[in-house]
């Protein structure tokens, strides 16, 4: 399962650095070719909360391999689409079975291993939740390079059929299941709420806040989301179990898990294009420079879970997100001519402390509540931290967009004296900068002082480890 979710998250990642390719094979402009990633963010962000539905109602053995099935159908498409529509539906296809299989295999991993020893666990699957998504633009570099966007997908092929393989043969089916029935009035809510208010903050950093378009998907998605969570109250067994909430470990954990995942993914979205666009590499070079980082969060994943099992998660969530300010910090004063050795260094000391926040908080939420509510744990802990994740990467790049454009020279001076003109408008990329990574700082502060009301010790060390048992069921 965790070489499947390897596989599942590296293709999040990986299309980034690919999009010129793409766009001059299909002939496509820069907003159509990102459809690839958005609609991919899109399903699978509608598909989390249904998981909980489908893991408490199917087997979970045939649901994992239908739905590496379902990622193996889209690859393929995807691999040998003959135009753009295509290669689109290949990515859908792939978000169905990703919105479901991650939240299936975190549900599983939480249910086989004690609590005194999730942390381990999850470690392990933190080096393919955290090195996949981080190395994905560097490995795409690379393969576009020297072959072909195709092959991206194409290498994808061999590992998931082995996957699914393998499924077949080691897997059981360890989660109880009970004959829920669905209601469809709480699928309708879910899937159109999270659908639209994730669809309008996407568009929100190239549209604005303020267009008309985007403040109508986010308040549509808004009511939706009301409907859906009123609904979820009134139903004796609900689609999804809002009410894990009234557990604060687990509230405080999502909270400050999803801050620190964002507080990530920003700068992880924002340095390349630094990179990129202010000191003119390419995308594979950026990609490597940011790889010292990747590699950093896949080795010591194992190490902060089992230090998790140890000690708990508030000192070691206290230590991770003050690396993640001191590693963010300083790119508060880069220029165009700051050291790459430094950039690398201070972007893996941020990797460091994400690792040390990442995965032990989110099992410590998950260790206050009931096995029968880990799959609802897990998909509200998943959604949250998708919709937190996108807010805050669209509040970063609108940040960086209005800082540049109020701060860039007038167009007089490109007419005039052009060398100038290019001079002030680097600064005024370097001032979006500034303020994109000052907003970054300003979540891992947020975080930082969250973390502060974590319990101390690993409150699992008290329970009777003999009554939870993995269990094989029909």
């Amino acid at each position: 399962m965790t070489i499947g979710t390897f596989c599942n998250f590296l293709t999040g990642t990986f299309l980034a650095t690919a999009y010129p390719a793409i766009m001059r094979t299909f002939d496509i402009s820069t907003s159509t070719v990102q459809w690839l990633t958005t609609s991919f963010m899109l399903v699978n962000g509608i598909m989390i909360p249904v998981s909980a539905w489908l893991i408490n109602k199917l087997n979970s053995r045939v649901m994992y391999i239908v739905a590496e099935s379902c990622f193996l159908l889209g690859t393929i498409t995807a691999f040998v689409s003959p135009n753009f529509q295509t290669l689109l539906l290949g990515r859908i296809i792939q978000s169905i079975g990703v919105g479901v299989s991650m939240p299936l295999q975190q549900t599983i991993m939480l249910s086989i291993f004690p609590p005194n020893k999730r942390g381990a666990a999850m470690g392990i699957v933190g080096m393919a939740t955290g090195l996949a998504p981080a190395i994905g633009p560097t490995l795409s570099g690379l393969v576009v390079d020297n072959l072909s966007w195709r092959d991206l997908f194409g290498f994808m092929i061999i590992p998931v059929i082995i996957v699914i393989a393998l499924a077949f043969f080691l897997m059981r089916p360890v989660l109880k299941t009970h004959q829920q029935p669905l209601d469809v009035w709480s699928v309708i809510t879910s899937t159109v709420g999270f659908g639209a208010l994730l669809y309008g903050v996407s568009d929100a950093s190239s549209r604005g806040w303020t267009d008309p378009l985007v403040l109508s998907f986010i308040i549509i998605g808004l009511i939706f989301i009301v409907l859906f969570v009123r609904r979820q109250f009134k139903l004796e067994d609900p689609f999804l179990k809002i009410s894990v909430f009234k557990y604060p470990e687990f509230a405080l954990a999502s909270v400050i898990s999803s801050v620190a995942n964002l507080a990530m993914i920003g700068v992880e979205m924002l340095l390349p294009l630094y990179i990129q666009n202010v000191r003119g590499e390419t995308a594979f070079h950026s990609g490597l420079m940011l790889l010292p980082g990747a590699l950093m969060m896949g080795i010591m994943s194992p190490v902060t879970g089992r230090l998790f099992d140890r000690f708990g998660a508030r000192y070691l969530a206290l230590t991770g997100l003050t690396l993640l300010l001191v590693g963010t910090i300083p790119f508060l004063t880069l220029t165009n001519k700051t050291p790459v050795i430094s950039i690398i260094i201070f972007y893996a000391i941020r990797m460091f402390g994400v690792t040390m926040v990442f995965m032990p908080v989110t099992t410590s939420g998950m260790n206050v509540l009931p096995l029968t509510d880990m799959s609802h744990g897990t998909a509200v802990n998943n959604t949250f931290r998708q919709a937190l994740s996108s807010i805050g990467t669209a509040i970063m790049t609108t940040v960086l967009t209005n800082v540049t454009n109020l701060t860039k020279p007038a167009h007089s001076v490109l007419v005039n004296t052009p060398l100038l003109y290019r001079h002030q408008y680097i600064n005024a990329t370097i001032n979006g900068f500034h303020a994109a990574f000052a907003t970054a700082t300003l979540f891992a502060l947020v975080a930082a002082v969250m973390a502060c009301f974590l319990k101390s010790g690993n409150r699992t060390r008290d329970l009777n480890l003999d009554q939870i048992k993995p269990e094989v069921h029909d």
